[in-house]
């Protein structure tokens, strides 16, 4: 429901955001939104009621089930990626800016990179069957036949959790450090040159805006980071047990935490947003008083 409200307020509300951060910003909402269908109430909930969902067992999707979900989650990750790499451009490339931060561009980009998590993600329906093992495991269908030891199918999905989340996890950290330097470089010059200029302490608009964008990007790209490290970890070690390479034990409760961490951090983004943006703040609100609103408005017209 948030998201969708998200979604809603990003599209058609005037929320103080440029265009282009509008784009990324809905898709993450699009995307997150999708994997809360496809991994929560697709995946989840038949497995905590096995006994109403049991007939999922004879239904043959589940290979099909799991490419969805994986590019979804594909696209989740690396649209925060991508809102990364267009705040990083829009800050320390001036020249680039003008060229790669539009409508136009952001497009493209989250066109290619859900063309790319959609067939990044074929490899799972030959590597899974189309039956549901109700089952909360990593993989939520039955395998085929060899792939839990086979040293090829273990090194086609460690490059999955390479491609995501652990390649992700690096860019966003160094585009991160590259653009807080060089808001500092251009924060110091402002201030000197302000201060042969115009001795008065004034409202410095244009480093406030820059301070509330690069705020909400650190948030999100910070909630990314911790609520998928744990899971990350639990299936790099759950994928050596299967090999023979069981250094450390991890309890089940591990890979719970991380189912759970990583289903939070679809839905803490309108939060992120609410926090950091005050325009967004009043749209939501707005959005979420309409129905009352109109409860309201019909019952004094009937009265």
């Amino acid at each position: 429901m948030v998201n969708v409200a998200t979604i809603f307020i990003l599209l058609y509300k005037d929320c103080g955001l440029s265009p282009c951060v509008k784009c990324y910003l809905g898709a993450m909402a699009v995307a997150d939104l999708l994997v809360i269908i496809l991994d929560l109430i697709l995946r989840d909930i038949p497995i905590v009621y096995q006994e109403q969902f049991y007939f999922l067992q004879f239904i043959p999707l589940c290979n099909i089930h799991a490419v969805l979900l994986y590019a979804a989650t594909d696209c989740s990750v690396w649209f925060t990626v991508t809102f990364t790499f267009d705040r990083f451009v829009a800050i320390c490339c001036q020249k680039l800016k003008s060229k790669y931060c539009s409508e136009k561009t952001t497009a493209v980009v989250l066109g290619t990179v859900t063309v790319l998590s959609c067939l990044k993600n074929i490899f799972w329906y030959f590597m899974l069957t189309p039956w549901y093992q109700l089952g909360y495991d990593p993989w939520f269908c039955i395998g085929t036949d060899g792939v839990y030891y086979s040293h090829v199918w273990v090194s086609i999905e460690f490059l999955h959790y390479i491609l995501n989340p652990a390649l992700p996890f690096l860019l966003i950290v160094l585009l991160n450090v590259f653009t807080v330097r060089r808001i500092l470089v251009t924060s110091r010059a402002r201030r000197r040159l302000r201060a042969h200029t115009n001795r008065d302490v004034q409202c410095d608009t244009e480093m406030r805006n820059r301070k509330k964008s690069i705020i909400l990007l650190f948030v999100i790209s910070a909630n990314f980071i911790v609520l998928w490290s744990t899971l990350m970890v639990y299936f790099t070690w759950y994928r050596m047990a299967w090999i023979g390479y069981q250094f450390v034990y991890l309890h089940y409760f591990v890979m719970e935490l991380g189912f759970m961490l990583q289903l939070l951090s679809c839905c803490t983004n309108t939060a992120i947003y609410a926090v950091t943006q005050t325009k967004f703040r009043q749209q939501l609100k707005n959005v979420l008083k309409y129905p009352f609103t109109r409860i309201h408005q019909s019952i004094k017209f009937i009265y």
